[in-house]
């Protein structure tokens, strides 16, 4: 009986402190939301370099709806590539100037959506027109 209520609370613990690191991910990243105005017409490496305590794991690219051939925006999340991303944080910037999406397409297809020191690099010089942080549902 005692082993059982040991093995309880230590998966409680185990469940509890993934959900507050869920937690923490969202209020840390809030924060550069908040702070967008230091961000927006400025380099994405701005943005990556003084995230000190997490980087995006992953990113997908949103393509233009009426110019199919166009990177608008991105969604960065901080998991790693997963069957499913449902109630992820995600990190979404939109772009000053769209990219082509051959070049995007080239990094996903190349990477399964991994972000990538590549990908960093390539993304990096690009300039944030928005910034915007939310939970997946």
């Amino acid at each position: 009986m005692k082993n059982i209520l040991k093995i309880t609370i230590v998966l409680l613990l185990a469940f509890s402190i993934k959900s507050f690191a869920q937690i923490d991910t969202l209020n840390y990243l809030k924060q550069f939301e908040l702070n967008k105005a230091n961000y927006i017409g400025q380099p994405l490496s701005k943005l990556l370099n003084d995230m000190t305590q997490i980087q995006p794991k992953t990113i997908w690219s949103n393509l233009n709806f009426k110019n199919r051939n166009q990177t608008l925006s991105s969604d960065f999340k901080f998991c790693e590539k997963e069957l499913s991303f449902s109630n992820t944080v995600i990190l979404f910037i939109e772009w000053q100037t769209p990219i082509p999406r051959s070049d995007t397409k080239y990094y996903q297809d190349l990477n399964h959506s991994n972000f990538t020191p590549a990908e960093r690099f390539f993304y990096s010089s690009k300039i944030v027109k928005d910034i915007a942080v939310y939970r997946s549902r």
